[in-house]
């Protein structure tokens, strides 16, 4: 009889949005937050994650939808991954302690329900110009851009693959 192989732990990390609030509470403290769509996951990214889970206790990443990563104006084949194949991913790597989503075109809601204590965004953010910032601020909280890795974006390496086609 063959032997039952459990989930993936990981998986445990994945959570709804209605539920979002209450797991984040849960976590330890000082939570950072963090967004984007995520698509094709590269070094830029696991090395940017790694850089704002170090500013905090936990780190929770909140996924544009799939419609709310369309509305981004990426392309009409974006996201490449759907939203559940990019939480799974998302999940898996040892930086991030939750994966949630949300459907707007920023994540201001979002933020204002969870309150964490530290936002951060890519390096190409003006952190003084975002509305996410104001909020954070508002309760006390910090918001930061953590610089890019030089070289690495999906947008470019999906066009490298489609050249090479």
């Amino acid at each position: 009889m063959p032997t039952a192989i459990p989930p993936p732990g990981f998986l445990g990390k994945i959570t709804a949005r209605a539920e979002a609030a209450r797991r984040v509470a849960g976590l330890p403290q000082p939570v950072v937050f963090t967004n984007g769509v995520f698509d094709v996951l590269h070094r830029g990214h696991v090395t940017y994650l790694a850089q704002a889970r170090a500013l905090g206790a936990s780190l929770v990443v909140a996924l544009n939808s799939d419609a709310s990563a369309r509305r981004l104006g990426k392309g009409p084949e974006r996201p490449l991954n759907n939203e559940q194949d990019r939480a799974i991913m998302m999940a898996a790597l040892e930086s991030v302690s939750l994966v949630t989503w949300f459907d707007e075109d920023t994540p201001l809601e979002l933020i204002t329900e969870l309150r964490p204590q530290v936002l951060v965004k890519g390096g190409d953010y003006d952190m003084s110009r975002l509305a996410e910032t104001r909020v954070v601020e508002q309760y006390g909280g910090r918001a930061l851009a953590i610089p890019f890795v030089d070289g690495y974006s999906t947008t470019a390496l999906v066009a490298r693959i489609r050249a090479a086609s």
